[in-house]
């Protein structure tokens, strides 16, 4: 039996009906969303089953949702593939679903401290108003050339090194604007502003910081049963205190996603990835990054019943 791998998606993954059929078809996927409404004392269930859109995309409900929609997903099918995985990892607020998974957090505890990143990273935002954009093609010079120059107007660094030609940049709004200018004037095929409440993985997310630091420090944590890889270091991260180092380290750090999944795939070669939540962008950019890889979407009922079948 093949090795897997696991991925938890992040934001932007999220939409209206998320995990519904999970729900109904499963009563582990049912116990975990109860867990999480009961710890949030909201019900994310109903928002993330049925919408509207709008609201389950502010940052402070998105993040506990994809939670838990990773956390049903892996509820369901723990007991059948446990011994087959080797290491996870996730985007950005995946990673902590990547914790959960590894049985590093609880999935209550995991929902109160995302909850609580969601709401310090909306407060920041506000307080601090940034932009991100997608830079879509490869450019005739690095983006953190581009992101340095363009700093004159504004701060502004990459966010997300999403693959090699789709990179985030993130900052003031000035600095972004000006780095898309300087990107599309370098060879980028796009630039587009994205639809977000703050700069997040920039500096201007530091205000947050010491707020995310408290709620990372409130659970319990243990050990992960097996390697997650940093988004922060691409390390394999094998000990709690250094998880919550780095996922603090995260919130104001890009997302070294090619590195992290070349890394990954480096270390176990013939293993198949396994997109765990809603959709398949990660699936998509693993085409990209490790094509000699297999990879599999398990966020549906019958994604799952195919991936257990497989």
């Amino acid at each position: 039996m093949t090795d897997l791998l696991l991925l938890f998606p992040g934001q932007g993954s999220q939409k209206p009906g998320m995990a519904k059929d999970l729900v109904e078809a499963y009563p582990e996927a049912r116990a975990v969303w109860e867990s999480v409404d009961a710890a949030l004392g909201a019900p994310l269930s109903k928002l993330a089953f049925e919408g509207p859109a709008d609201d389950l995309t502010l940052t402070h409900n998105a993040q506990p949702a994809l939670l838990a929609h990773g956390a049903a997903v892996w509820a369901i099918v723990r007991d059948r593939v446990a011994a087959r995985v080797r290491a996870a990892a996730g985007h950005s607020l995946g990673e902590f679903t990547a914790y959960h998974a590894a049985g590093a957090i609880g999935v209550a505890d995991a929902a109160r401290l995302v909850r609580r990143r969601g709401e310090l990273m909306l407060e920041t935002g506000a307080t601090r108003p940034g932009a991100m954009a997608a830079i879509l093609g490869e450019l005739s010079r690095p983006i953190d050339e581009v992101c340095r120059e363009a700093s004159s107007a504004g701060v502004v660094v990459p966010a997300n090194y999403n693959a090699v030609e789709q990179t985030v940049i993130s900052g003031e709004v000035a600095g972004v604007e000006k780095a898309m200018e300087l990107a599309k004037a370098a060879g980028a095929k796009r630039a587009i502003r994205l639809n977000v409440s703050g700069a997040f993985h920039s500096p201007l997310m530091e205000p947050a910081a010491p707020g995310l630091g408290t709620a990372l420090g409130a659970p319990a944590w243990t050990d992960p049963a097996w390697p997650v890889y940093s988004n922060v270091s691409t390390q394999p991260i094998r000990a709690a205190a250094d998880a919550r180092e780095l996922l603090l380290r995260q919130l104001t750090s890009p997302v070294r996603w090619v590195e992290l999944i070349r890394a990954m795939a480096a270390a176990h070669p013939g293993a198949t990835f396994v997109e765990m939540g809603p959709g398949n962008v990660l699936t998509g950019l693993l085409k990209r990054l490790a094509p000699e890889h297999p990879a599999r979407t398990c966020g549906t009922a019958a994604e799952i019943e195919a991936v257990l079948t497989a």
